[in-house]
């Protein structure tokens, strides 16, 4: 299977939901199932059966008539397919409270992701380690990079100073942002930008709780 080409016609509500499929069919493998339905994910997760039997087929994967999918396969397919099996290297700017977390979130790399260094400015953070990370100055991220050679940026920063951070970040080798803040930063094409805004997640959970 080529991953590249799959990723490039899955579409990205596709793609968002094949991680809940993931978890609720690794759920079911703890306590011992070795089958699972279309129609038994859909109602844990409230999508329709159809609609999960058309993004599975997006992974190249196929159930059995009436009966369903093998839940070790089911894994194995989606997790290779999602990136889940590859270690990505990926460096954090910004070890504040919300950077600190994610330093110390070992459940990341469960998923692929590994964080080897937290770069900083403030001196209460810097040549200190958390969860075993080193938080270098800033400064010296192009010329750690060259050796650590993280593809992917993790940013943490004020909003005042996500757009510069991410540009030197580009410069340092950085293929991929996943931004935390609420600044919308701009990237040059070929570079993957994810924006995770905790704030605007708030604001719709607020506003729904008040309608």
């Amino acid at each position: 299977m080529d991953d590249q080409n799959h990723f490039t016609k899955i579409p990205e509500p596709a793609l968002r939901r094949l991680p809940w499929y993931l978890s609720y069919v690794k759920l079911l493998r703890s306590q011992g199932e070795t089958i699972v339905s279309s129609t038994q994910i859909a109602r844990k997760i409230d999508v329709s059966p159809s609609q999960i039997a058309k993004d599975l087929s997006y992974v190249d994967i196929h159930g059995k008539t009436r009966v369903g999918y093998e839940i070790d396969d089911l894994i194995h397919v989606l997790e290779t397919f999602l990136g889940f099996t590859r270690t990505h290297r990926a460096v954090l700017f910004g070890v504040g409270s919300l950077g600190a977390a994610l330093l110390s979130d070992s459940g990341l790399e469960q998923y692929g992701l590994k964080i080897i260094a937290g770069f900083d400015v403030k001196e209460s953070v810097v040549n200190k380690k958390i969860h075993a990370i080193p938080v270098y100055h800033s400064d010296q991220f192009i010329e750690r990079n060259s050796t650590i050679g993280a593809e992917i940026g993790i940013l943490t920063v004020p909003p005042g100073i996500a757009q510069e951070v991410s540009d030197f970040m580009i410069r340092g080798g950085i293929k991929g942002i996943w931004n935390f803040t609420p600044f919308r930063v701009r990237v040059p094409d070929g570079v993957v930008l994810q924006n995770t805004s905790l704030y605007a997640h708030l604001a719709v959970m607020f506003n729904r709780l008040l309608s």
